[in-house]
């Protein structure tokens, strides 16, 4: 049997993650709305690749939630109403409260230092929104694994998936970043202090969507879609 080279891989491994993300967007801006067939033949010619990349990008989107495979009708955009939106930003929210609450109370030294590496990527790629989120979701990961509880990180990360174009989409809204970066640093303060209640608030406020960041939210998704 012949193995693949890992260059090979490592293209596959890179094609794939660039359909994905595009995939990600265009259902995030509603540019491809919920019922879409997202057929692997021309997806694979729109982005100029093997039917390989983009099959590996449609499981992984099914496994996020965004994507649907149906008997006979292939993938599929999954339906998220502003409702269904809402109601995952708000799980996320508790989910991730536990998180650091845990967190707080079992860091270590090396933990807080991984931690405030993290914390030094974000401020590094503040000006530009798409390279924060990437920064920002290593952030929120550390977390998820200084919990010290494998099955709570388990699914904060499957959440986390399934809400990555939004989340990545919102930072694009008006000064949403330079607040993101702050509300980090609050939640690092407390965390630093071992303060986990302090920190589970600073980070339910950081990741629930409600008022005005969810009307922000929704009219990206809006004029995105207009556009």
């Amino acid at each position: 049997m012949t193995m693949a080279r890992p260059s090979s891989i490592a293209r596959s491994a890179n094609a794939a993650t660039h359909v994905r993300e595009d995939l990600e967007n265009a259902i995030a801006c509603g540019a491809l709305v919920p019922g879409s067939r997202l057929d692997e033949t021309s997806l694979a010619k729109r982005f100029g690749v093997s039917r390989t990349p983009v099959r590996e990008a449609l499981q992984q989107l099914a496994a996020a939630g965004l994507v649907e495979m149906r008997p006979r009708r292939g993938a599929v955009v999954a339906m998220a109403t502003p409702q269904r939106l809402y109601e995952m930003f708000e799980v996320m929210a508790e989910i991730e409260a536990m998180c650091v609450r845990l967190a707080a109370r079992r860091i270590t030294p090396e933990g807080l230092a991984r931690l405030q590496d993290a914390q030094a990527e974000c401020a590094a790629r503040r000006d530009d929104p798409d390279a924060y989120y990437n920064a920002n979701e290593q952030f929120h990961q550390a977390i998820y694994a200084l919990s010290g509880n494998a099955f709570l990180a388990g699914e904060a990360h499957a959440l986390q998936k399934r809400l990555r174009p939004y989340r990545r989409l919102q930072l694009r809204v008006r000064f949403r970043v330079s607040t993101s970066f702050s509300e980090h640093e609050a939640i690092l303060a407390a965390m630093t202090t071992g303060e986990g209640e302090r920190a589970a608030m600073a980070m339910r406020d950081h990741v629930r969507v409600q008022g005005e960041r969810f009307s922000d939210l929704i009219a990206s998704l809006e004029s995105l879609n207009a556009a």
